[in-house]
């Protein structure tokens, strides 16, 4: 299908410094390499379905060891994955059963709410067993190197942000469509057919939807980038069912102080688990980390969150300053929030990030 792209969204394809932070994304949008997902499908697992967790996840482990051996033979040229059969039982295979298995007892965030979602049961993110879109569609105000990107909103999330501009999403979890994984691969097949560059996985939150994503990936044929858009508040095993699975971490670091995090957001703890996840998604793929900038939350907020991107990630990582704040859904609530940045507060920002040493910086 023929599009109208933004113009920076042609221009990026010549952008040495996305090309240098997002080189294996890059090589799968132009359809070189193979997605992640789809080398993820060829790394054979010997452990029977039934088993007990211990033993799913030692085997796991040791899939995931097989996937990099494999990923690297798979970019180096040595291996083309249409030469190999699928295997009896995959790694992602193994995957989906493990996260329908933490659907018993849920714990993909850190809220580690611990209910049982196949019985009717709701945590804080209120996401029942199946999963509800609120829309999908064609997206094109992502960042360049994403755009056209086949954007899936689900209902719910794990947060309860104040100045949430998707509110009518995140916050009503009942709302929506029901959505089976067998769909979302036949949607997502059909939109990389007409020119989708990524399939994007947001909301709300992807991470109670961590079942149903990582089951249609494991049903789709297209050779399609997979963008995991989400907050980043994820528990260690869904990093670890995430691990193999992405091609882009597209990550919302929001704050640098856990007062903050509990005030605006109702989350405990917030700054040790997203930076945690920060340095796994970083050894595993490729990020694009965005930080979004609010009114009087320079000093605790941004000037923390981009020296500890600089200082632990290294100047390249890709990293999208924004200044699309403004005062949505209960931000009226809190007098400190309700207004929209100034543009010098933006340009300290900007400072900001310069002094801190990163060099790969879009706004």
């Amino acid at each position: 299908m023929w599009r109208v792209l933004r113009p920076d969204a042609v221009a990026v394809l010549r952008d040495e410094r996305a090309r240098r932070s997002l080189g294996r994304y890059f090589a799968v949008m132009e359809d070189k390499l193979p997605a992640r997902f789809q080398v993820c499908k060829q790394v054979e697992v010997d452990v029977d379905l039934s088993a007990g967790d211990d033993e799913l996840w030692r085997a796991h482990e040791r899939g995931l060891r097989e996937l990099r051996r494999l990923l690297g033979r798979v970019d180096e040229g040595k291996v083309s994955l249409p030469e190999r059969e699928r295997p009896r039982t995959s790694l992602l295979d193994l995957k989906v059963e493990l996260a329908r298995r933490i659907l018993r007892s849920c714990h993909f965030c850190e809220r580690r709410c611990g209910v049982d979602r196949t019985a009717g049961e709701r945590g804080v993110c209120g996401v029942g067993e199946r999963s509800r879109i609120a829309s999908e569609f064609i997206h094109m105000g992502e960042e360049p190197e994403l755009v056209p990107s086949y954007t899936i909103f689900f209902n719910g999330c794990t947060f309860k942000c104040c100045f949430c501009q998707n509110w009518d999403i995140s916050q009503y979890p009942a709302e929506g469509v029901e959505v089976s994984p067998q769909t979302l691969a036949r949607l997502v097949e059909g939109q990389r057919r007409d020119g989708a560059r990524n399939v994007n996985w947001v909301g709300g939150s992807p991470t109670p939807n961590l079942h149903t994503i990582l089951e249609a990936l494991n049903l789709c044929e297209a050779n399609i980038p997979s963008v995991w858009n989400s907050n980043f508040y994820m528990s260690l095993e869904a990093m670890k069912l995430l691990s193999g699975t992405q091609d882009i971490y597209l990550t919302d670091f929001k704050y640098g102080d856990d007062r903050c995090a509990l005030k605006y957001s109702k989350v405990q703890n917030y700054f040790e688990v997203v930076a945690r996840n920060h340095r796994l998604a970083f050894a595993d793929s490729e990020l694009i980390i965005r930080h979004l900038v609010m009114p009087n939350h320079l000093e605790c907020c941004t000037r923390a969150v981009l020296e500890w991107i600089a200082e632990n990630l290294g100047p390249m990582v890709r990293v999208n300053l924004m200044d699309q704040y403004r005062p949505e859904y209960r931000a009226h609530e809190f007098p400190e929030l309700n207004r929209r940045l100034t543009s010098d507060e933006f340009n300290r920002a900007i400072e900001m990030a310069r002094d801190a040493g990163l060099e790969n910086v879009i706004t």
